[in-house]
């Protein structure tokens, strides 16, 4: 090994590995899921899947198979808006490693999926199409003030 090559000390999480983790906690929350139910169906600990919510932990593609089939989703789903979330690197950090700068995604935000989580308990489909539009016509109202 080249001596010249520095060993990062400090491990931070690879952008995948957040987005990832990131969509498996907005999927989980969106059907309602805790932490724990995810982790007993795994045989995990819910501190393991804190651990692959945050990016700190990656998810092998087995495990990631068994999150998809339990969160009733395909896997490619948790790699969605990858690409659209994340810059290409912005070359490397003093440890060697690449450096990514992530855009805000406000379907991770707890606001938003508590809302999404709100209006799918919604049954009545007529209820939840009135509700969409009451809330455009809010937003417009809002938008028209803020002029």
């Amino acid at each position: 090994m080249n001596a010249d090559i520095k060993k990062p000390t400090v491990s931070t999480p690879h952008p995948v590995d957040v987005h990832v983790g990131s969509k498996i906690r907005q999927r989980r929350t969106m059907l309602g899921v805790s932490q724990e139910k995810l982790a007993d169906s795994l045989e995990l600990t819910f501190q393991q899947i804190q651990k692959y919510e945050t990016g700190r932990n990656r998810v092998s593609a087995s495990r990631l198979y068994q999150i998809g089939e339990i969160l009733d989703t395909e896997v490619s789903h948790f790699f969605e808006g990858y690409n659209d979330n994340f810059k290409k690197p912005n070359g490397l950090s003093e440890s060697g490693q690449a450096s990514y700068t992530a855009k805000k995604d406000i379907m991770n935000e707890k606001e938003t999926l508590d809302l999404i989580k709100v209006y799918y308990s919604i049954s009545d489909e007529k209820i939840r199409k009135d509700f969409v539009k009451m809330m455009k016509q809010v937003s417009k109202h809002v938008a028209d003030d803020d002029k």
